[in-house]
């Protein structure tokens, strides 16, 4: 059975955190997004502990472009030695145009082609293919 918690954004603590849950025996943390960057404590985190799987519960995807998401998974993944877990989510509408100041669309799809476009530039930095990731409607 996997037992997994979870760390705060703080980030002078964020590695204590994780070596208190490593050594109790937890299988993995999760960083959520609130007022703080779900990302940066899970590096620290990552940096101090040899076991957890690390993950985000969740970061705000409509935030962000797919290469900044990609680029962050694929660094925190090469750092962490295959132990993160890019956990996405959409929000809702007053958070991501007044929080965020970004433009709102229908979450599912939107949430699709944004997984598939990572997906395409992590499979052109793993086999060395041209990118080339179109939009798809279904």
């Amino acid at each position: 059975m996997k037992v997994d918690g979870g760390i705060g954004t703080d980030l002078d603590k964020a590695g204590t955190q994780a070596i208190e849950a490593e050594a109790a025996g937890y299988s993995g943390v999760w960083t959520a997004e609130t007022s703080h960057d779900p990302f940066f404590p899970l590096l620290l985190a990552a940096e101090h502990t040899a076991t957890l799987e690390l993950g985000t519960s969740i970061a705000v995807a409509f935030a962000r472009n797919p290469m900044t998401l990609a680029n962050i998974g694929w660094d925190l993944q090469a750092f962490s030695n295959g132990r993160f877990i890019l956990g996405l989510g959409s929000q809702i509408k007053p958070h991501i145009t007044k929080r965020f100041s970004m433009e709102w669309s229908h979450p599912a799809p939107r949430m699709r082609e944004m997984i598939l476009a990572i997906r395409a530039i992590w499979d052109t930095w793993e086999n060395g293919s041209p990118l080339a990731f179109t939009t798809r409607t279904r």
